[in-house]
């Protein structure tokens, strides 16, 4: 394994960090978990998941801790530092960290659209349907941390991004019609500034050269490059020069399959209509 990844996958999130800290306390405390969520009234399960690093905790929960342990605006401090940290799952914290260093990202969305181009009202319908009995508080939190990742974008020297679309992203309702209208217009209007390419892979181009979305990252110097894929409930960064090359091989096929950078911008404005009729 390269310096590289590892130093990318040294850090755990900041959710996780945060929970490991409140667990440590809890048991140094012989405190139940039920015990520790009571001055904030939460339950047992919620202070489960802000110990396993499956949900970032809200600051009255911090300062629930804060009360609990006898540690006057520690834990409010140190959830201020983790959720300013990003507050993504530990698979996903790798990838966001390599994201941020790259000066190209390629990618490829099989059937849904990539995060950076994501707007909110598309990002929040997915995130209902994925966790529906989530709290609305927790949606919004994972829509803003979703596209705080634009962030990226802004700097002095952003990287090239170039994506390749199948033409079912254009076309699957993704919340309600006014929604996608405005969805596929932050796409043609991403597709017309010079930091994004965008290609369509269009239905009758046949079987596609990969069935399955994936990135591509790209990096100055000697840094090796990097294929990520998620999984269910997971995602995996690998610097492997072989699985890296056949993931660029796949990449250049489906950009050959595809439409021009031109006709796809005019499949885009096509679609953006049939959506406001």
């Amino acid at each position: 394994m390269s310096d590289g990844l590892k130093r990318a996958t040294g850090p755990v999130s900041g959710a996780a960090y945060f929970g490991a800290e409140v667990r440590e306390w809890r048991l140094g405390k012989g405190l139940s978990q039920r015990e520790v969520g009571a001055p904030a009234r939460y339950g047992q399960q919620y202070v489960a998941k802000v110990e396993a690093g499956d949900r970032m905790a809200s600051p009255e929960f911090a300062a629930g801790c804060d009360q609990v342990f006898g540690t006057p605006g520690m834990f409010a401090r140190l959830r201020d530092r983790c959720a300013e940290k990003g507050g993504y799952p530990d698979w996903f914290e790798p990838y966001v960290l390599l994201e941020q260093q790259a000066s190209a990202i390629l990618n490829y969305s099989n059937s849904l659209i990539t995060g950076l181009l994501q707007t909110e009202a598309y990002a929040h319908a997915l995130f209902r349907k994925w966790r529906p009995t989530d709290p609305l508080d927790v949606t919004a939190e994972e829509v803003a941390r979703r596209l705080k990742r634009r962030e990226v974008l802004e700097g002095e020297n952003p990287p090239l991004v170039w994506v390749i679309l199948d033409e079912s992203c254009l076309r699957r309702e993704i919340g309600s019609r006014s929604a996608m209208a405005e969805q596929v217009t932050h796409l043609i209007e991403e597709a017309e500034s010079p930091r994004f390419t965008i290609q369509v892979l269009p239905f009758d181009s046949g079987a596609p050269a990969w069935s399955l979305g994936f990135t591509l990252l790209k990096f100055d110097d000697d840094e090796p490059d990097m294929m990520y894929q998620e999984t269910l409930g997971a995602g995996h960064v690998t610097d492997s020069r072989k699985v890296v090359a056949d993931a660029s091989v796949l990449y250049d096929r489906l950009r050959a399959d595809a439409l021009s950078p031109t006709a796809s911008l005019k499949m885009m404005r096509e679609v953006m209509e049939d959506w406001t009729r």
